[in-house]
Order: C-alpha cells, then sequence, then structure tokens
C-alpha cells in the first residue's frame, strides 16, 4: 500500500467523513469515525480496508494530527483516537469535562527519521546536541556550517511537523528536552509527503518525520544516523534499530485510545478493535511499521480485555517507556 496514493485518494472524503459522521448507536448504517495521528494513519487505515471488507461496517479515518484528533476525541465526535505520543494532561482533563474516559493501547513502534536531501554528502550523522543546536527555541542556525564546521557553506532550509502533530511533541520531548519547545521558522505541515517534498527539492534541506515515510521515499532522501547522548557512534533507523534499543532517542510507541464510557463496550467497535490488534503484527509490518513483540502484542490484548481505562504517562511525555511496564501502570 503505498502512502501517496492512500493520501490521494479520498483523503479528503475520510477527513469530510470524520466530521460529518460520529458514532450514532441509533444509525441505520453504523460508522466508527476515527481520527488523529497522520503517523498512525497508515496502519489504522489498512485495517479500517480490511475490516470494513469483512463485516461491512463504516469506518472513516481522517487526519486531523494527534491533537486534533484529542479534541474531537474529547469531544465525543469520534470512537477512536490514532495518536503518535500519549494523550497529554490538558486533554486528559477535557475527556473528563466530558465524561469521557479512554482506553490506551500501543500497537506499534515507530523510528522519527532524520532526513536530508540526496544531495546532502557531509551530514552521515548527527549528535543529539548538533539536532538541539539545529531545533531549539530561538536557535539562529540558518547554514550547516553553524551545524559544524566541518559542513559546507550551504543555507539550510528547514522542514518538520506542524504543532498540533505528535510527531512535534515527542521529537521536541526527545531533541530540545521539553515537548513543543522548537524554534518556528521553519516549514511545518502535517501531511508528511509536504515534508518529503520539501527535503528532497532543496539540496539544504532538513526534516524528520516517521521512519514508514522515510522507507516510502529512499530514493528522494538520505536518512539521517542519530548520535545518542553519552554515545560516539551514529545509528540508523530500521525495525532491528528500534527493538534492539540502540537507536535513540528516537524510537517510540505508537498508540490507538478507545472511548471506554461507550464505544469499548458497543459490538462494532469491540470487533474492530479486536480485528486491529488480531491483525496488527501483518498489516504494522506491511505498511512499514515495527510491530510489537509477540509477548507486547499479548499484553496489549490482555489489557483491552480487562477494559482498563486510563493512561500509563499521566499525562506527561516521557521517552524509551516499554510497552508491558507502561500497561502496569495503568489504574482503573
Amino acid at each position: 500500500m503505498k502512502f501517496n496514493q492512500i493520501k490521494s485518494l479520498g483523503l479528503a472524503a475520510l477527513v469530510v467523513s470524520t466530521f460529518s459522521f460520529s458514532y450514532t448507536a441509533n444509525a441505520e448504517v453504523k460508522t466508527i469515525a476515527i481520527d488523529g495521528s497522520s503517523t498512525v494513519y497508515p496502519i489504522t487505515e489498512a485495517v479500517a480496508e480490511d475490516f470494513q471488507k469483512k463485516t461491512g461496517t463504516k469506518v472513516t479515518v481522517g487526519i486531523s494530527g494527534t491533537g486534533g484528533g484529542f479534541k474531537k476525541f474529547c469531544r465525543g465526535e469520534t470512537m477512536i483516537s490514532d495518536a503518535s505520543r500519549p494523550i497529554l494532561k490538558k486533554e486528559i482533563d477535557m475527556c473528563a469535562e466530558n465524561g469521557i474516559t479512554y482506553i490506551e493501547l500501543p500497537i506499534a513502534y515507530d523510528a522519527l527519521t532524520v532526513v536530508t536531501n540526496k544531495g546532502n554528502t557531509w551530514a552521515k550523522s548527527l549528535t543529539v546536541a548538533e539536532l538541539n543546536k539545529i531545533w531549539a527555541s530561538g536557535s539562529s542556525v540558518k547554514n550547516w556550517k553553524d551545524v559544524n564546521s566541518s559542513f559546507p557553506d550551504q543555507p539550510m532550509k528547514l522542514f518538520g511537523p506542524g504543532a498540533d502533530s505528535g510527531t512535534f511533541d515527542y521529537f521536541t520531548e526527545a531533541i530540545n528536552g521539553k515537548a513543543k519547545s522548537s524554534r518556528s521558522d521553519y516549514t511545518a505541515s502535517e501531511d508528511d509527503n509536504v515534508l518529503v517534498t520539501g527535503v528532497s527539492g532543496d539540496k539544504g534541506g532538513l526534516g524528520y518525520f516517521g521512519l514508514a515515510y522515510y522507507l516510502e521515499n529512499k530514493d528522494k532522501l538520505n536518512a539521517v544516523a542519530v548520535v545518542a547522548k553519552d554515545k560516539t557512534t551514529g545509528v540508523l533507523p530500521s525495525e532491528a534499530t528500534v527493538m534492539d534499543g540502540t537507536y535513540q532517542p528516537l524510537s517510540r510507541p505508537l498508540f490507538i485510545y478507545v472511548n471506554a464510557t461507550k464505544g469499548a463496550f458497543d459490538k462494532d467497535v469491540k470487533a474492530f478493535v479486536e480485528y486491529y490488534l488480531a491483525n496488527a503484527p501483518k498489516l504494522v509490518k506491511e505498511v512499514k511499521f515495527v510491530p510489537l513483540t509477540s509477548g507486547e502484542y499479548a499484553a496489549v490484548s490482555k489489557h483491552w480485555q480487562s477494559k482498563k481505562s486510563g493512561s500509563g504517562f499521566g499525562g506527561v511525555p516521557e521517552v524509551g517507556v516499554k510497552i508491558e511496564d507502561l500497561i502496569k501502570r495503568i489504574k482503573d
């Protein structure tokens, strides 16, 4: 499944559908409305396509970004929210104000990937400190030589996700030490294909987004090896380096959140989530993300069956958490 095709074929219709079709128990044709992360979108869309074919239940999947998706979810407009970072305190409070509880379900891993233009022959790797120098709030870096004196005199053009993106939140937490703390003078978009086009079209381009979008466009872009703090060697993002824990600090879990006030107990939503978890190992890999281990999927499925609501993060961003440890934290 090609991401460009996914987004071009009916994306507008999908987004409009999310606004037009909230889940209604008495509707003649039931619709499960989903919105949120553009990163998680290809996984959920792949599951939705298969589920619709097998059951006839209509599923709409929109892309408002993680933050935009939570706004709709906490207003009761969607039954499931795709998220590339955990729910934040302000979103927890918004859901509580509207009487909405939720079940937090990790469904895959991702590796935030730093990318450069194919013509960039100098930045094979970047340290976390160099990335911070580029992306920190108030940064004045505008040329590659400002990052490292060994780099050429080449103007730098930056591309990245917008402020409603969970990818933005996770990257800024991991690299700048505080979620949403970032320079703002860059080309921002919730559409990762816009970022791909931007970086691939500018020799001095630099950007970041999920691993799957890099793999889909690796003929146009370079992936940059990241040198973690206290390390001397850069590590490239891959399924292997995510699973062995060496790609740090930009490995992260991806989530779906299910409305536990209503959705978790509805037969169609329940069937969809169970289909999602049962088929995630295969479909996650098909769309070029990193599946959880079989033990982690078993733990997530057990957690789903328990219908325990809440978040293991307590509304605070966190880098490097393990799935099984996360589930153990969630309280009724």
